[in-house]
């Protein structure tokens, strides 16, 4: 197998669960690229190819999952504007402290809170609505600001991005419906995740030749995920959510110990 073609396969994966559930896909691209191509008899990727990869795919799903939850009137461009701001802000101050943090403790300390937020998405919110709304929708300014400050900061510290963490907290926490949570949080990061994406793209960490099969291929990736999001129970996409946050989990916590 070709090694683009490989890429180009990870790229349709991701970008379908992106989609489906209104995740950047990052914490599952990046083991991914990293122990799929020695599988297949290539040689291994850097881990900066690897993060700039990582990044690409997070953008383009961002941008392509992001629309199309958009155009199904599930994103509520109020909720965007509070938490993407603050997300993004918090971003930056937490990578900034990075340097004076112990990086394996607040590694661990995010696994733990991702297996937390497994369980949550699982816990009952009372009766929710199939198709909530959009109109109707309103939610505490303050507990937006809170979740995203937190998260936001906290994801800068350890270089994890944590959209995955966002929609549990913003459906137990904020009482946001599922839907409208998943069809908001690509927008939510797209903000970090670009700036993130300029970072490294006029830093030359970016390997273009092996990005363009994953642009190709996780925007209708993203799109088929998000079409198949608004035909899916609101119980399934929240049991399917929780089994990805959990490996999240588990990824994040096994790079505590250098795996």
């Amino acid at each position: 197998m070709d090694l683009y073609i490989l890429i180009a396969i990870l790229g349709i994966i991701t970008g379908f669960l992106s989609g489906l559930l209104g995740i950047g896909g990052g914490i599952i691209m990046a083991p991914l690229l990293l122990y799929l191509p020695p599988m297949f008899g290539f040689a291994p990727l850097t881990m900066q190819t690897v993060a700039g990869l990582t990044i690409v795919q997070g953008l383009v799903a961002c941008i392509s999952g992001g629309l199309t939850h958009r155009k199904f009137q599930f994103q509520s461009g109020h909720l965007v504007g509070w938490m993407g701001i603050t997300l993004f802000i918090a971003s930056f101050i937490g990578g900034i402290s990075s340097r004076i943090t112990a990086n394996e403790l607040l590694l661990m300390i995010f696994a733990v809170m991702a297996f937390a937020a497994s369980i949550l998405i699982l816990l009952p919110t009372g009766k929710e609505e199939e198709y909530p709304d959009i109109s109707q929708f309103t939610f505490s300014r303050f507990r937006a600001v809170s979740i995203s400050g937190a998260m936001g900061f906290l994801g800068g510290l350890v270089g994890q991005g944590g959209s995955f963490i966002l929609i549990p907290l913003m459906t137990s926490y904020m009482k946001v419906p599922t839907r409208i949570a998943i069809g908001s949080n690509l927008a939510i990061v797209f903000l970090a995740t670009f700036a993130a994406f300029l970072g490294k793209a006029i830093t030359f960490q970016i390997e273009w030749t092996l990005a363009l099969p994953i642009v190709l291929t996780v925007i209708p990736g993203a799109y088929i995920g998000a079409h198949i999001s608004r035909k899916l129970p609101v119980g399934d996409l929240r049991v399917i959510l929780a089994v990805c946050i959990a490996i999240a989990a588990l990824r994040v916590g096994f790079s505590v110990f250098g795996y």
